[in-house]
Order: structure tokens, then sequence, then C-alpha cells
């Protein structure tokens, strides 16, 4: 099984998310990974037969968007997780932006990141109890951040959780939803999206040039022995069918 993770990104400790990726491949002996810091890898991307992308504030050029497309179109799977599908912009105000700068990419994944409240405690609960990546789980609660999204397209929702309440940082501010995805699938030609939003991690230097020191670092859901569990499920979903 051929694995392509993409691990990159601001405001993040993208080495701690790598490297706890990186371990959980390492589970299954017959996974081989390659790693990339960008989308320009194309090659190995086409070699792949699951794409994970771990990231913030990174977008494609139009040769990378049109690799992904074909990637899932010819049966690709793509582990898309955490900030993915997030594009930052701070403007004059102070206030966080989240334009659709590739309308094209965020199209291919189903969502595009508008927000999130503080981290606090949320409730998670299963969407799909018959799906083969939830199934037998239970409601569980989480600290992280809550991802608030706008959806780019239709995507099948999997696990979700619920939001009332002010993103003060965001241009976004005001939400009432109801069903906000968490986990989730969108199908693209024969390829397949799962997009896990759970997974904020942040160390004490992350967050330059914005603050110099965050003086706690953050591991949110990654200290969740269920986060390990959905991770495992996702790489197991990843598999080509031939493999078993």
């Amino acid at each position: 099984m051929k694995v392509h993770l993409i691990a990159a990104g601001k405001y993040h400790d993208i080495d701690f998310a790598r490297l706890e990726l990186l371990k959980l491949l390492a589970e299954q002996p017959d996974i081989r990974a390659t790693v990339a810091a960008d989308y320009a890898d194309l090659a190995n991307l086409a070699a792949a037969d699951l794409l994970i992308t771990y990231t913030c504030d990174l977008l494609p050029d139009a040769a990378g968007t049109a690799a992904l497309g074909a990637f899932l179109r010819r049966g690709g799977r793509w582990l898309a997780l955490h900030g993915t599908n997030s594009v930052l912009r701070f403007a004059d105000d102070g206030v966080v932006e989240t334009p659709d700068e590739n309308p094209a990419f965020t199209a291919l994944l189903g969502t595009r990141f508008a927000g999130h409240p503080p981290i606090a405690p949320f409730k998670v609960m299963v969407t799909r109890p018959d799906h083969d990546l939830t199934r037998g789980l239970r409601d569980f609660r989480v600290e992280d951040e809550l991802y608030l999204t706008h959806r780019t397209a239709d995507i099948d929702v999997l696990l979700h959780t619920s939001f009332t309440g002010e993103c003060p940082e965001f241009r976004d501010r005001a939400w009432d939803e109801a069903e906000v995805p968490v986990l989730y699938e969108r199908r693209v030609g024969e390829g397949v999206v799962l997009y896990l939003t759970l997974g904020h991690c942040r160390g004490h230097y992350d967050l330059r040039p914005l603050a110099d020191f965050w003086p706690h670092p953050q591991r949110c859901a990654w200290n969740y022995p269920i986060y390990a569990e959905l991770l495992r499920r996702a790489i197991r979903w990843g598999r080509p069918p031939q493999s078993g």
C-alpha cells in the first residue's frame, strides 16, 4: 500500500502531527509512505493509493489541483485532516477572513473552513452508525477546535456536532448550526474524500509571527484514544480492494 502524506502549513505543530501520523502508518508493515511539505510532488501523488493531508492555509496551484482531481477520479482515496480546507487572511481590522481562493480545490473537498469558536469541550454524535468507519462507536466528548464550514459540494456526514454561538476572531462570526460535519465522505469519480475536522495541535513557537511564544502547548483530540481509533480506521479505509 502506497501512502503520500502532505504535512505543512501555518499556526500548528506540523512536526508533531507528521510524526504521529507516520507512527500510525508504521503499524502496518506493508505500507510504504512518501512525505511532502506541499502539493508539488505530483509523481508520488499519482502513484499513491491513499493521500493524507494535515495542513493549514496551504493551497495547491493549478497543476496540483488538477492532479488531485485526477487522483480521485481514477479511484484514489484522500484522508483530509483538520485544516486542509482552510485559507486564513488577516484583515486590517484584525479579523480573520476565510476567502475561497481556490474554488476547484474546495469543490473536491466538499467544504471550506469558515471559523471556529475558542477551544472547548463539545459532543460529537454518530450520524451514520451503519457505516464501516463508525460502526460500534458511541457519541463522545472531545476538547478541540470545533470547525465550522461552508459546504461546497454534496457530502455524506458520518459524525457531527452542533453549534450555536459566536466565533469572535472570524468574519463569519454568528452561527446556529444543528449539524456541523466532523467526519464525512465525498465521492469524486471512482475515488473518495474522507474529511476529519478534529486534530488541532500547537507548540510554543507555532504562532510566529503573530505571537513569539505560545505558553500552553495544545494537543486536543490527539490526547484521546477515540482520535487514534478514527485515524486507524481511516488508514484501513484507504486500502485498495486488492490489498484486503
